[in-house]
């Protein structure tokens, strides 16, 4: 169950579809094509993913979703303009019987949107029961076993947790009363939780992770993760990050700006939800070069990051960066980089990913905060005792050395001193 059917969703839909027919290869899943090590290297056991764990298969897969805009999927995919018409057309039918619900929206949240699907009720604690009803009539209609809900909505605006947060009963007094502290991606956190779902949000606003929320969702055996997908820009920064920071190599400073013509772009050109996803996209160096403990290297590190709404780019997302590098005896060096990438293209196999893994997750008995997860986010949930793990390959090791536990196999640590006794 999709929140926003915009260029993620209908690329993640439109993608799963073509995969199951085997007219597109599922690139860039690890669900579908990731492997894992089991034992020892000499041993040779390298099976795939879906091999290891039982993971729902493809054709299980329903799609429900809701949206400000009436146009069905295939209309939704053909205005996002991400895949070929010619691409579209194959699986048409399909696209065009996935019509949107009436959204839960409030333009406060998120400014430079409008759009007329949208719910009415007496307050945000009526709107959520809304949410839930579609949920269960969705289920039922479709006889499922099963759901997921992701938060694939656009930028709400920069929210920090406050009283109405901090437990169940404010957060439900705050519904009632319709509290600004409230969002729209809150409410359907909250739906799905109350009807012990699993929750992604892979937006950088703030949306279940507050005490509230996460207390409902421990009580009620779901798993939650977020947030704000890791795509283009991010996704470079923790694979170089870390490579640098292994080889102590001083960071001076790294200037990282965007360009973006897509309903993301549009949303992030609003001050208020731009600084929504700077407080996502900064923070990550902050923790991977761990400037407290290497104040030499990276302490006065001059971090900016730019977000510029251009149209005629569309989906296709340029990220520029360049990163002023100290070397030995302090010697400047510099590092320039240049990514055009598809931010939907990027988004799509991660959210297939989180679906199939969170369904895994509540079939595992397993509840609250999934920081296995954080592989896939740019600000991953945490426990509040604890810094957020940031570096790529750690992420990739948590993931599949959790697997490995659910399994009962042996987790890898690459000591490896065995292999020379």
């Amino acid at each position: 169950m999709l929140v926003g059917l915009g260029a993620v969703s209908t690329t993640f839909i439109a993608g799963t579809l073509l995969i199951k027919k085997g007219l597109a290869p599922s690139i860039g899943s690890l669900t579908e094509m990731g492997t894992i090590r089991l034992g020892k290297r000499t041993e040779g056991r390298t099976p795939r993913i879906r091999d290891f764990v039982p993971l729902a298969a493809l054709d299980d897969l329903v799609f429900g979703a809701w949206d400000i805009f009436e146009e069905n999927a295939f209309e939704a995919a053909t205005t996002a303009g991400v895949l070929e018409p010619a691409l579209l057309e194959q699986i048409r039918p399909e696209l065009e019987a996935i019509t949107p619900w009436p959204a839960v929206f409030d333009q406060r949240y998120v400014k430079r949107l409008m759009g007329t699907n949208i719910k009415t009720g007496a307050n945000k604690l009526d709107l959520a029961e809304q949410v839930r009803d579609d949920i269960r009539q969705f289920k039922e209609s479709h006889q499922l076993a099963r759901l997921v809900m992701i938060w694939c909505g656009s930028t709400e605006i920069f929210l920090t947790p406050s009283d109405a947060h901090q437990s169940i009963d404010a957060f439900e007094a705050a519904m009632r009363s319709n509290a600004e502290e409230i969002s729209s991606s809150m409410v359907y956190a909250y739906a799905a939780l109350k009807e012990g779902i699993p929750y992604a949000n892979a937006a950088p606003n703030l949306s279940a992770d507050i005490p509230a929320l996460d207390q409902l969702a421990v009580e009620n055996g779901s798993p939650v993760c977020g947030k704000d997908l890791k795509t283009g820009q991010t996704l470079i920064k923790t694979i170089i990050a870390p490579g640098l920071k292994a080889r102590l190599i001083g960071v001076a400073g790294w200037y990282s700006t965007n360009i973006l013509g897509n309903r993301d772009g549009e949303v992030l050109d609003d001050p208020e939800s731009f600084k929504t996803k700077e407080e996502s996209k900064k923070s990550v160096l902050d923790y991977i070069l761990q400037p407290d403990l290497y104040p030499s290297l990276y302490k006065d590190l001059c971090h900016v990051v730019r977000i510029n709404y251009y149209p005629p780019r569309g989906d296709n997302k340029e990220g520029w960066d360049n990163i002023d590098l100290v070397g030995w005896l302090g010697y400047p060096m510099q590092l320039k980089i240049n990514f055009l990438c598809r931010d939907s293209i990027l988004a799509a196999p991660l959210v297939l990913d989180l679906v199939l893994f969170l369904d895994l997750a509540k079939r595992a008995g397993m509840s609250g905060i999934q920081e296995w997860l954080s592989f896939y986010f740019k600000s991953p949930v945490h426990a509040p005792d604890v810094y957020p793990e940031h570096d790529l390959f750690i992420q990739l090791m948590k993931l599949k050395n959790t697997l490995r536990f659910l399994r009962r196999e042996e987790l890898i640590t690459h000591l490896g001193l065995e292999y020379y006794d």
